[in-house]
């Protein structure tokens, strides 16, 4: 049973419910906004509101350490959990910038250390709105620590006493795995990154050799828009518009072509150029289209590559099952586009 100065502060709270509920949105609109800016991408952003059941509880413990509604921190709560480590320090320093933070009652607890902690390893911030009087409780952490903690919290698994011995290192063991697998995804990521930085720099600097291909290093390559001097020659036959479009879906072809290494696609190129414009001359050059397509350079390179290495009407059917999706059409097309190639100067020399 709560005494009258907890009874009091409950009554303070249900007439300050509404300014609560307007103090959660406008925390999660902040942070919502701010991490879109930054480019970070988090699990979810999450704030509740205490229930007057559960602060009817904390009253009765503890009710006497409060002495208005503005000492309990803990009424509005709001939760951002992230895929990485090293992005709560990142999200941190721009809560710091939203809300005035009372480092006092701040709590920093990945930095206890404590064998069993891993769940618990949120970094807690109590802020403040600019304009409120009441502060509130912003927790950090990733989404190992949160599902850890309510696996934990599910479990009733709060001291040692609760459950037998054997089980608490057994728990503690996995809690051991987990905080290493955090600590794992996170340096992953920083290599990944530094991996790309690599690429986009001998991409920049022509050594292409040195790149082998693949869904990331064919990004940046693209980047550079390879293909752009070819799609202006063949825009200039109708002086069509060109029209930017996806390119990734040929990688699949290009690396059965055995380009290996951005250096083999780029001499695919070199090679295949003069006679993808010419193919493109006997395509368009009776047409009055006015708009073409970005892709149109590196389909015609593929395909008299395809043609000039003896894939035929077959292997024209297969490149256009895997760029344009599978269709009865496409053999079809397929024998169309080798009738237009039949009188490229390779061709020729073929018969």
């Amino acid at each position: 049973m709560m005494d009258l100065h907890s009874e009091l502060i409950l009554e303070e709270y249900r007439e300050n419910l509404p300014v609560f509920e307007r103090m959660k949105e406008e925390v999660v609109s902040k942070l919502t906004s701010a991490l879109a800016r930054n480019g970070l991408i988090v699990t979810a952003i999450e704030a509740r509101v205490k229930t007057e059941d559960s602060l009817a509880g904390k009253l009765a413990l503890k009710g006497q350490k409060y002495a208005t509604l503005e000492d309990i921190t803990d009424v509005l709560g709001a939760r951002v959990i992230t895929f990485y480590t090293d992005d709560v320090d990142r999200i941190a320093a721009i809560a710091e910038k939203l809300f005035d933070v009372d480092w006092e009652n701040s709590v920093d607890k990945r930095r206890l250390h404590q064998l069993d902690s891993f769940g618990y390893n949120s970094l807690h911030y109590i802020c403040r709105l600019p304009g409120y009087n009441f502060r509130f409780e912003l927790q950090l952490r990733t989404t190992l620590q949160h599902a850890w903690a309510a696996i934990n919290h599910d479990n009733g698994y709060k001291t040692g006493v609760e459950i037998p011995r054997e089980y608490l290192r057994q728990m503690n063991r996995l809690a051991g795995m987990l905080e290493l697998a955090d600590d794992e995804f996170s340096r992953i990521r920083t290599e990944i990154n530094d991996y790309r930085r690599r690429v986009q720099q001998l991409v920049q600097n022509g050594k292409l050799d040195d790149v082998l291909l693949d869904g990331d290093t064919f990004r940046s390559f693209l980047q550079a828009r390879p293909f752009d001097a070819l799609n202006k020659r063949i825009a200039a036959i109708n002086q069509a518009e060109i029209q930017d479009v996806p390119l990734i879906r040929y990688l699949r072809v290009l690396k059965a072509l055995q380009c290996n290494t951005l250096g083999d696609v780029k001499r695919l190129i070199v090679k295949y150029e003069d006679d993808a414009y010419r193919l493109a001359r006997h395509q368009l050059g009776t047409t009055d289209l006015d708009i073409i397509s970005s892709s149109v350079g590196i389909q015609n390179i593929c395909i008299v590559c395809i043609l000039d290495i003896g894939g035929g009407t077959m292997g024209l059917e297969r490149f256009f099952n895997v760029v344009n999706g599978e269709s009865s059409q496409n053999a079809a097309l397929a024998q169309l586009t080798f009738e237009q190639a039949s009188n490229l100067p390779f061709m020729q020399k073929k018969k």
